[in-house]
């Protein structure tokens, strides 16, 4: 593509994905790889670089957005961000030794899985929400405080499951790894979904810059002038994302998101198939 018409779509593009990371704590760069490669003509290695610093960018901008909203729990964010730094690690060097058709199609599989979490989430969100319109009068502070202590002992094992699955995906696809770290939050820490939203960008953040970190030692070839812009969109649109998180029906835009994670999925798996045969 001319490095020109590039830098002008590169708007578009990171309002786009920044604005995915604002409102859902993640999604952005799952849809960043996919466009990168077949929309820009960049190599495998080159765009998921690209979408790590982006989305570096992005969640750390939006993290601080939620934070004056009072949506971030940092302790929290900070240490499951720890956790997964060697997965991120190990992801980020075992990804230049996959050929790039098999990466994409793994790419391919892997929004189809998020695309079949996020149903899951947005379906249990529904019966929750049902649940809770007809239940009568409240929880005492004190039964809920030992309720949430409890899930937290239960689960600490899938903190650092989870933790760790995420910095592999964040190091070898160049995702942020959101679309994992968001329900992980509720489940093991017992979070309300718009602070694990919030929290979410915390982890994301330290996970790309050890994915990136990691990666300062490979080649790369990429373009700084449309990484700037392409990153600068992606920041308005993830402080866009966060004020209009609370105006918009989660639950559409989450459907919306899955179809178009559906789509992507479907055009990227044909391409990287095809490509393999």
């Amino acid at each position: 593509m001319n490095p020109d018409l590039a830098v002008v779509l590169a708007v578009p593009l990171g309002l786009v994905i920044g604005l995915a990371v604002g409102m859902l704590g993640g999604g952005g760069s799952i849809i960043a790889v996919p466009l990168l490669v077949y929309g820009f003509g960049q190599d495998v290695v080159a765009a998921t670089t690209g979408s790590l610093v982006v989305v570096g960018w992005t969640a750390m901008a939006g993290s601080i957005g939620h934070h004056r909203a009072g949506r971030v729990r940092w302790v929290d964010g900070l240490v499951f961000g720890l956790l997964g730094a060697g997965g991120a690690y190990l992801g980020s060097r075992a990804s230049v030794a996959v050929p790039q058709a098999v990466l994409l199609a793994a790419f391919a599989v892997l929004l189809v899985v998020v695309a079949v979490l996020m149903t899951r989430r947005r379906r249990a969100q529904a019966r929750a929400a049902d649940a809770g319109s007809g239940a009568q009068g409240g929880v005492r502070p004190g039964v809920e405080q030992a309720a949430a202590a409890r899930r937290t002992g239960r689960h600490r094992l899938l903190v650092v499951t989870t933790a760790t699955g995420v910095g592999l995906l964040t190091g070898f696809f160049g995702v942020g790894g959101g679309f994992a770290v968001v329900p992980a939050l509720v489940l093991a820490l017992g979070m309300g979904m718009t602070t694990a939203v919030g929290t979410s960008l915390v982890v994301i953040t330290v996970n790309t810059v050890v994915a990136l970190l990691s990666r300062l030692s490979q080649p790369v070839d990429l373009d700084p002038v449309f990484l700037l812009v392409f990153g600068a969109s992606a920041v308005i649109g993830s402080l866009l994302g966060v004020r209009t998180a609370g105006r918009v029906a989660p639950a559409r835009l989450s459907l919306a998101f899955t179809v178009l994670l559906l789509v992507i999925a479907v055009f990227t798996g044909v391409r990287s198939v095809t490509e393999l045969l």
